[in-house]
């Protein structure tokens, strides 16, 4: 894991060259890009770690890389919420909580998830995972196993109403509430 940076104070920046440190300042950004996408403010972040740049330089190579429409928060929102949800099935309060460590603002988010849900709905997702949990586990034999399959499930991102309408469905599964 990536440990933080210590803030950068401006007196602490030293630019020289200003068109030099514009020059490395869009370089480190496109390989930064190159090596996977990000939103803004990730960016931004990355780029004001070295001491040499400055937050205008960061901002105009901000602007170029969005006028060559290398940087878009939407478009990288809505494909990397779809991404997700194509590589590891998963619901929606996983899916959210992932995206908010993107650092997009909450709109973005919403719009991006809500997206992602219209192309590969929630019920499909369940039960790709259920198929995926009853192909490595069997069938759930004990209300341990079901309750342990329910708590798979809901650290999955899935909701309750969902999980439970779901594992009732399934054939020779012991019963969904406790018996009195």
């Amino acid at each position: 894991m990536r440990r933080r940076p210590t803030e950068i104070k401006d007196e602490d920046r030293v630019i020289r060259d200003a068109a030099r440190s514009r020059e490395r300042t869009m370089n480190r950004a496109v390989r930064l890009l190159a090596a996977k996408p990000r939103s803004v403010k990730e960016l931004r972040g990355r780029l004001l770690e070295k001491v040499w740049t400055n937050e205008e330089i960061v901002d105009a190579v901000i602007a170029k890389l969005k006028e060559y429409e290398y940087l878009d928060d939407e478009r990288f929102a809505r494909d990397t919420a779809a991404s997700k949800l194509r590589q590891k099935p998963q619901g929606r309060r996983l899916l959210e909580q992932a995206m908010s460590r993107k650092q997009l603002d909450r709109e973005t988010v919403a719009a991006a998830v809500d997206a992602a849900f219209e192309k590969h709905p929630e019920s499909e997702l369940i039960d790709q995972a259920i198929e995926k949990r009853l192909r490595l586990k069997g069938r759930p034999e004990s209300r341990e196993e079901l309750k342990k399959f329910y708590d798979h499930l809901m650290r999955q991102g899935f909701g309750y109403g969902l999980i439970r309408e779901k594992l009732s469905q399934l054939p020779d599964a012991p019963p969904a509430e406790p018996e009195e």
